[in-house]
């Protein structure tokens, strides 16, 4: 008896024959189970989003170039990186568009990131990056110290399955998904968190309508 099987044999040994499996619960919740207005979601997202500590604008789109300008500004930020089908431009700001793709040493001299966004959960405050024209590619959001996001009103539903619901409806499922909820943070060994481990330490969520 190989020592591989002599193992396996004094784990079944142990386990006996009338070991029950339990059952898993599949009531997953399903699209839809969250009924509220436009308006509601809206209010709902902006109370989550603040809670991961990202700050929260609101602007229209005739205003948005306006919007983005004033956050540049008070962040300190004059060279932001974008993706080339993003179609928004800021007054003072140079936009350095991702084509050809920019390469990840010149991101990192760059002061921050301007992205749209997919679809966002208003239940937890999170925005869903599709790799798209106006999402851009994952890296663009990820090495920058300051990501700005804009997020159309239209886009927030109530939690994760409308979400996906969403993406799988307008066949975007299968795109490589960046999950963004907050500033980039994690706790170490002393429970300190610290923020920027594995992404921007400060991220501007505008919410367009």
């Amino acid at each position: 008896m190989s020592a591989r099987d002599e193992i396996l044999a004094l784990a079944t040994a142990a386990l006996g024959e009338s070991v029950v499996v339990p059952e898993v619960p599949r009531n997953y919740r399903a699209p839809g189970a969250i009924a509220l207005g436009q308006d509601e979601l809206v209010e709902l997202f902006t109370e989550r989003v603040a809670d991961y500590g990202a700050t929260i604008h609101r602007s229209s789109k005739g205003h948005l170039h306006d919007a983005v300008s004033a956050i540049a500004d008070t962040a300190g930020a004059t060279r932001l990186a974008a993706p080339p089908g993003l179609g928004v431009t800021a007054n003072g700001i140079d936009l350095v568009l991702d084509d050809p793709p920019l390469a990840a040493d010149a991101l990192e001299l760059l002061d921050g990131a301007l992205t749209g966004s997919a679809v966002a959960v208003a239940e937890t405050g999170t925005v869903i990056l599709d790799g798209g024209g106006r999402s851009g590619r994952r890296i663009i959001s990820l090495i920058p110290d300051l990501h700005i996001c804009l997020v159309e009103a239209a886009t927030i539903v109530a939690n994760l399955p409308d979400a996906i619901a969403r993406l799988v409806a307008e066949g975007r499922h299968t795109s490589p998904l960046t999950f963004v909820s907050g500033p980039s943070a994690t706790v170490d060994i002393g429970f300190e968190r610290v923020q920027g481990v594995h992404g921007p330490r400060r991220v501007h969520v505008v919410i367009v309508q």
